[in-house]
């Protein structure tokens, strides 16, 4: 019995997915989530979970924080990202930060369903000719992942603000906290992410093209 999570905030693509990869399964279960938040929130209630089939832009995700967050505090569930972001430099950088594959989101259910049976294979799997395609990451951008997937979800809203400009009377604001809070936040992200300044942070993040 496989436990599939659908981690997408698209009531519609989550149902027209659920459908489809019900006629491939016929001893699959289905969960649903619409968030990071919720995603991780599914992942500890339900531990026998066989794969989460993970969309990159659900609210707190931000294209790759989502799933370096999730590969570090799960990092034994199989993670593939379906996505309708399929440039090469996407597919790149998704899997050196860990993800089993990449299913670009015009991929037709059949070669859905092998894409899922070769990860839960313990395969890696890409579309044909996209192994081939993939490029380096540089180690810079390698480097910031690695900092970036142990700040909680909350520390990174707080990078996220900093990168737009905010001051920390705005940002506490935004999260509705105290000011004496985002500065704890913003030690500790100085510390997690070795840097010294709110603009080596800025810096940082650019690295991995974050919206």
């Amino acid at each position: 019995m496989y436990k599939f999570l659908i981690a997408d905030d698209h009531p519609l693509f989550r149902e027209a997915l659920r459908g489809a990869l019900s006629s491939c399964f016929t001893d699959v279960t289905f969960l649903e989530s619409e968030s990071l938040d919720t995603t991780i929130d599914v992942l500890r209630k339900n531990r026998k979970i066989s794969i989460i089939i993970l969309d990159l832009n659900m609210p707190g995700c931000d294209n790759f924080y989502g799933l370096l967050r999730i590969k570090e505090v799960f990092p034994n569930i199989p993670v593939v990202v379906l996505s309708a972001s399929d440039s090469v430099q996407t597919v790149s950088q998704v899997m050196a930060f860990g993800a089993d594959g990449f299913i670009p989101k015009t991929t037709a259910t059949p070669m859905i369903k092998d894409a899922l049976l070769a990860i839960l294979r313990g395969e890696k799997w890409l579309p044909d000719g996209m192994a081939n395609a993939i490029l380096e990451v540089d180690d810079a951008s390698k480097d910031i992942s690695v900092k970036l997937k142990e700040l909680t979800p909350k520390q990174f809203q707080v990078v996220k603000l900093v990168k737009d400009g905010l001051m920390n009377k705005q940002i506490a604001s935004k999260l509705y906290v105290t000011e004496a809070t985002v500065k704890a936040h913003i030690g500790v992200i100085f510390k997690k992410l070795e840097v010294k300044t709110r603009t080596q942070i800025v810096l940082a993040v650019e690295k991995l093209k974050f919206d």
